[in-house]
């Protein structure tokens, strides 16, 4: 188990340095005016920041109400049981919860997983393999699809909750795999 770990861990600095340098080369090969496109592209999306601000707002502003008035330990602990039966900590339901919604509101959950559990905790691994796994779902379809006016989202958000679902229970089950 420890060389797959290894080797992930090799693959992954060398997946890093690939994206990093091979996009700019990819674009220089195919003479692309790669800076001019870069910082064309930083525009188009400081325009798009100005327009989801306010569907950002109300995303962290629920998120925040439904941490603060405890009704997320709430729900942790009466789906604490049901949990236990299928092998997933409910420690992690809050990292569940939140990474469909928000990735700011996640890494607050993650940050506070930390301060709580310790850097070496199986339940902080799993959170952070949820966050680097998983999408906002909720946040996508709110701010990108509201950004564009697409009000016809349903099977969208059917979509991102599967996949949500799947990475979620992979992270749980692979960290559980790996760390014992």
């Amino acid at each position: 188990m420890e060389t797959i770990k290894d080797s992930i861990q090799v693959l992954s600095t060398f997946v890093i340095v690939a994206v990093l340098v091979g996009f700019p080369l990819y674009g220089v090969i195919k003479r692309v005016p790669v800076y001019e496109s870069f910082v064309e592209g930083a525009k188009e999306g400081f325009s798009l920041v100005v327009r989801i601000i306010p569907y950002m707002v109300g995303i962290l502003a629920a998120m925040a109400m439904f941490r603060a008035s405890g009704a997320m330990q709430f729900l942790v602990e009466g789906l604490r049981p049901l949990l236990n039966v299928f092998g997933i900590p409910p420690e992690i339901l809050p990292m569940a919860i939140t990474r469909p919604l928000t990735s700011a509101g996640s890494i607050g959950v993650l940050a506070d997983m930390i301060k709580q559990y310790g850097l070496d905790s199986p339940y902080v691994k799993m959170a952070a393999v949820i966050f680097g796994s998983s999408e906002t779902t909720f946040y996508v379809i709110a701010v990108y699809f509201g950004s564009v006016n697409v009000t016809k989202v349903r099977h969208a958000v059917l979509a991102g909750l599967c996949a949500e679902g799947s990475a979620i229970l992979a992270s749980i089950y692979l960290v559980k795999l790996m760390y014992g």
